[in-house]
């Protein structure tokens, strides 16, 4: 039983201090991700001359270009309300420089078919303000995606601009800023900045289920020794 209650005391306690370890980490990236979001924009150019995408993710940047509507992929997902819909990811050509894949924010389901929302398919030449995003592989739990239905799970930026046909792609995305489209849609502002953090208090959870352990193993010692105390006397 010394044994058994020694091991469990260790992976209880590990537990906890790996908890305290992602705490660490969690506020650290809350702290970042909220000082870069509070810089000034700059020229999307100048940004990714100043590291790389991890280093510049959500970083403000503004860039101009004309948005290829046809082309436009979407991308299933919540948005910050919770409601499922898709993200309308759509390459912004640009002159003479990397076409880029912006996020122009989020649509309900309804609205999934660009004829339902045509006024908001802005045509000419737009400067839009946004957020840089780094590319995402997506996870084990994320369905493939499929690109000859239009029906896209992950944001993998390599899986897009081969599809779109762009050898030549800007590194990161840009999640498009809260101003309104013509129509209202796509509504864009929808850069999740505001993560959430309980590893304190699954730190101490493990830390109480040892101290718990600690104490039923001390109690039923002292319960047996009290035990052969009396056999003894008797």
């Amino acid at each position: 039983m010394t044994i058994a209650a020694l091991v469990a005391l260790i992976i209880l306690v590990g537990l906890g201090n790996w908890q305290m370890q992602r705490l660490a980490w969690k506020e650290a990236l809350i702290a970042q991700v909220t000082a870069r979001v509070e810089l000034p924009p700059a020229p999307l150019a100048e940004v990714l001359s100043q590291g790389t995408p991890d280093e510049i993710t959500y970083r403000p940047v503004t860039v101009s270009g004309v948005f290829d509507h046809g082309r436009e992929i979407h991308l299933f997902g919540q948005n910050l309300d919770g409601f499922a819909g898709y993200f309308i990811y759509t390459p912004l050509m640009r002159a003479n420089e990397p076409t880029v894949i912006v996020n122009r924010g989020f649509v309900p389901t309804p609205l999934k078919d660009p004829a339902a929302r045509l006024v908001g398919q802005i045509e000419g030449r737009v400067t839009l303000t946004g957020l840089v995003r780094a590319p995402r592989a997506g996870n084990a739990f994320q369905p493939q995606n499929d690109a000859d239905r239009n029906e896209w799970f992950r944001a993998n930026l390599n899986e897009m601009a081969s599809h779109l046909g762009e050898a030549i792609a800007a590194p990161v995305f840009v999640d498009a800023g809260p101003t309104p489209n013509p129509g209202g849609w796509p509504q864009g502002g929808q850069t999740r900045i505001n993560f959430r953090n309980s590893h304190l208090g699954y730190a101490l959870t493990w830390y109480g289920l040892a101290v718990t352990l600690l104490g039923v193993y001390i109690a039923v010692h002292i319960g047996a020794a009290r035990i052969g105390f009396k056999r003894r006397k008797a």
